[in-house]
């Protein structure tokens, strides 16, 4: 059965910085303060999510946290800005294509199409993958043929997989999962995900939390990595 995530309305923070969630399929996260960065020198995107069923469990009510060894101790090299081509999740077994999303008319997110394979789609208004920063990565959870999405395990992905990211000046960038999350997406992590960072990041987002008596996607399941040294 295809599920999709309900839409949620923008709460205070979003209103504050007029900012929208998007809401096609899966709720995504307010834009930002970038007036309260979370760690270090450059502004980084403003938010998405994305798609598609999973977890077991009748509602959200769930621990937010899944895994987590702190926060990256050591900082990479800076790479160049290169825009990214694809990416690959050994652990997962994915290996996709990225698209290049940006933003609606509306304001809102754009997400990854359904059809073509359902690619997942890096947010282009945001930091290169290498680039200080948090470049985020989307995928759908399920696909719209009903069969299961780029991003469909996902929430199996542990601290200390990897990721690797082709960018189209031939360079790769390698990626080390240092903290998992899941969270209502009423309650979504905005400045974690998308805020400043010491040194070069990586987001994966995709959407979790099925609750049997509604059909709906409720959360969103967040992976955070570092670049490799």
């Amino acid at each position: 059965m295809w599920t999709a995530c309900r839409p949620r309305r923008a709460g205070a923070f979003a209103v504050a910085t007029g900012a929208v969630l998007f809401l096609c399929g899966c709720a995504g996260a307010p834009e930002p303060d970038y007036a309260s960065p979370v760690s270090a020198e450059r502004p980084s995107s403003e938010a998405p999510a994305d798609e598609a069923p999973s977890s077991d469990r009748p509602d959200s009510g769930l621990d937010p946290v899944r895994t987590e060894s702190g926060p990256p101790v050591s900082v990479a090299e800076e790479m160049a800005p290169a825009e990214p081509t694809s990416v690959e999740v050994p652990a997962i077994g994915v290996v996709s294509e990225l698209v290049h999303l940006g933003l609606q008319d509306d304001g809102a997110i754009e997400v990854p199409p359904y059809g073509g394979g359902s690619p997942a789609g890096w947010y282009r208004h945001g930091p290169t993958p290498g680039e200080i920063g948090p470049a985020v990565i989307l995928g759908h959870r399920n696909a719209s043929e009903g069969g299961p999405g780029i991003f469909a395990e996902l929430p199996t992905m542990e601290v200390g997989d990897t990721i690797a990211v082709t960018r189209d000046d031939g360079t790769l960038a390698e990626f080390v999962v240092y903290r998992t999350d899941r969270f209502p997406q009423e309650e979504f992590p905005t400045l974690d995900v998308y805020g400043n960072t010491v040194g070069p990041e990586l987001r994966l987002i995709t959407c979790d939390g099925l609750n049997r008596d509604t059909g709906v996607l409720e959360d969103n399941f967040i992976v955070y990595a570092e670049l490799k040294d």
